[in-house]
């Protein structure tokens, strides 16, 4: 069995936050760390690992210091890591990304494919998806426990206060949550055979059936109009009551206002 991980190198945003003037992130100026959704992911592909012996394979589209995560991710115990980067791929929003991601593994043997459910830099929940859109593959989002059944998997996916048990045949793609898992720290051996290992770099023209129209920040259909690392709120509304009854009925007046009881 095959398994390829999607991760992502994303800010690390007790660091700070720096952007380009164009309103991207200028990732190469800022601390950086591991998804959180996409370690859960790997982890699962791990656990997979450990009781069926597949083969995990992460892949990355990044800046060249996104190495960093793929020597994290087979510290832990992933086989291969593949980066994908090139001047041209810059400034990508979820569309190209999706669509870059989706040309590298056309390149790629695989039985299962696992993202994060969403990446903290963008919130969007929305590259997952799309590279099953692209490779023409089923889809299961917001995993919470992953089962390999023969040639299938059985999904719990979250929904709401419930989930649903859903089962699909692979080749498919799932979308992880963080809370999908514990993953585990690497290993001082681990460590060592990561560095031992080399990392297969692709650019553009590695890409399998993708168009130039669709790579990048010329390609992305949506565009940055402002970007900025605070947000300035108002200084609200101060109230100084008479006494704890008028602070209720004050408070209560608020809420049926806004529709809330």
């Amino acid at each position: 069995m095959k398994i390829v991980v999607c991760i992502k190198q994303v800010p690390d945003t007790k660091g700070g936050v720096k952007f380009n003037p164009d309103g991207t992130l200028d990732r190469g100026a800022m601390l950086a760390i591991m998804n959180p959704d996409d370690k859960a992911g790997l982890e699962a592909a791990l656990r997979i690992k450990d009781e069926t012996g597949a083969e995990v394979t992460v892949l990355t589209m990044g800046l060249p210091k996104a190495e960093e995560v793929l020597r994290e991710a087979m510290a832990m115990g992933a086989d291969k890591g593949v980066l994908v980067t090139d001047r041209v791929l810059g400034g990508a929003d979820t569309w190209a990304t999706s669509t870059t991601l989706a040309g590298a593994l056309r390149n790629i043997d695989y039985d299962l494919i696992i993202t994060g459910r969403q990446a903290i830099d963008g919130d969007t929940a929305q590259v997952g998806p799309q590279i099953s859109e692209h490779l023409d593959l089923p889809v299961i989002s917001y995993a919470k426990d992953i089962k390999i059944e023969g040639d299938s998997v059985i999904v719990q996916r979250q929904y709401d206060d419930r989930y649903h048990k859903i089962k699909a045949k692979m080749p498919c793609l799932i979308t992880a949550l963080s809370e999908l898992n514990e993953p585990r720290y690497m290993t001082p051996g681990g460590i060592f055979d990561a560095f031992d290992k080399e990392i297969t770099v692709w650019g553009r023209a590695d890409l399998k059936d993708v168009d130039d129209s669709n790579l990048g920040l010329n390609g992305s259909p949506t565009k940055i109009a402002k970007a900025s690392d605070k947000v300035k709120k108002g200084a609200g509304e101060k109230v100084a009551p008479d006494s704890p009854d008028e602070a209720v009925s004050y408070i209560m007046g608020k809420l049926k206002e806004k529709h809330v009881i």
